[in-house]
């Protein structure tokens, strides 16, 4: 989803560098995958073409966090408005 962030902490000898990948778009979302000693973050459309992706030496990463975006509440019954449906607002 737009707002999706990964945030990743790297290690750069004397120092700590940081990156954000962001879903920058409506549609798009952000995966992470470790493979071979690579971490990778890519930001992915809809139908899951990849559209950048940030790769990192694993043994170099020191911290990955994920921080999405809050979600509305999507359960059964509950409107555009984010209240359910026949739900009248005080006045």
């Amino acid at each position: 989803m737009k707002g999706d962030r990964v945030e990743i902490v790297v290690d750069a000898g004397d120092t700590t560098r940081t990156y954000e990948v962001v879903a920058s778009r409506a549609g798009r979302r952000v995966e992470t995958a470790v493979r071979r000693g690579v971490v990778e973050v890519s930001e992915v459309t809809r139908t899951g073409a990849v559209v950048r992706t940030a790769r990192f030496m694993a043994n170099r990463v020191l911290a990955l966090v994920e921080q999405p975006v809050p979600r509305q509440d999507t359960s059964e019954g509950a409107g555009r408005g984010g209240r359910p449906l026949g739900d009248v607002p005080e006045s």
